[in-house]
């Protein structure tokens, strides 16, 4: 997957969220498509390119989140190395796998999330509010996977892993 593309399609992405959790109501939860294309990345980019990539939508969320600066940085590369030593556990071919893994690296993200913040933050702020939030945010997350998937692997079709009976 191409680098420009990622970035623009990840702004794009991040623009829409905004607007459909303005117009939704959403003020505890988010739909985090960050997530998905890092995800994405995590299952068919190499290393080097996903892992800038996942370094540059973590920046592009930094700005449009208001959360301290860095902390969405360094989740999207450290969610695509955790994400990435997942895929050798699992494989994903269809959508559906792969929106439910999505929604497995957006649980780990979000606590991710919290983490962090509680260590960096003496006002770290975590209210009921907050944590009813996150069921929603994980199922809109894996919607959200679920239909960007056909164009991701429009993108990049990648190598697909062989069949289990196949020969090599």
């Amino acid at each position: 997957m191409k680098f420009a593309f990622t970035v623009f399609l990840a702004l794009v992405l991040l623009t829409l969220e905004s607007v459909l959790i303005k117009y939704l109501h959403f003020s505890v939860t988010r739909i985090d498509v960050t997530v998905a294309l890092i995800t994405f990345l995590a299952l068919r980019a190499g290393t080097l390119e996903g892992a800038f990539s996942s370094f540059a939508i973590g920046y592009l969320l930094d700005l449009s989140s208001g959360h301290s600066t860095g902390l969405y940085t360094f989740l999207g590369v450290l969610t695509f190395l955790l994400v990435r030593v997942g895929n050798s556990l699992v494989d994903v071919r269809s959508g559906v796998g792969f929106s439910i893994f999505a929604m497995g690296a957006d649980i780990g993200h979000f606590l991710l999330a919290i983490f962090f913040t509680w260590l960096s933050s003496k006002e770290a702020h975590l209210s009921a509010a907050f944590w009813t939030g996150m069921p929603l945010q994980v199922v809109l997350t894996g919607l959200a996977a679920w239909l960007l998937y056909p164009l991701l692997r429009k993108v990049d079709p990648g190598n697909e892993r062989p069949h289990m009976g196949t020969l090599r």
